[in-house]
């Protein structure tokens, strides 16, 4: 019986890590409690505790952005580039499963999320 309810266990969390979807660009923290995504398919919310206080399941699987190539907009607010396995709706990201940072040259030589450098 144990064997059936973590065979059965398994095979739920691996049918919604299945689903999620691989989302790749840069990684804002343009404010205290504010998280997005700018990918090819536009901006995705992640966290804003400041505004409608959404904020995604597994927030916290984001890493320390500053100890890899991270690019400082004011004080301790920025960006980085990454990729994200996550659940998202039409414009938020609902839930994070995991978070890789990349070299910021990956996303600068991207011509599909360029716009983000080009905001004021």
């Amino acid at each position: 019986m144990k064997l059936l309810t973590s065979v059965i266990i398994l095979a739920l969390g691996t049918a919604s890590a299945a689903q999620a979807e691989r989302r790749c660009g840069w990684l804002s923290n343009p404010a205290t409690g504010k998280w997005e995504l700018y990918d090819a398919k536009g901006g995705w919310q992640i966290m804003f505790l400041g505004g409608d206080g959404s904020r995604a399941e597994g927030v916290d699987k984001i890493p320390d952005l500053t100890a890899g190539e991270y690019v400082y907009t004011f004080a301790i607010h920025g960006y980085a580039c990454a990729c994200m396995n996550v659940d998202a709706d039409q414009e938020a990201i609902t839930r994070i499963y995991s978070v890789q940072q990349l070299p910021l040259a990956r996303c600068r030589n991207d011509p599909a999320i360029q716009y983000f450098l080009k905001q004021d």
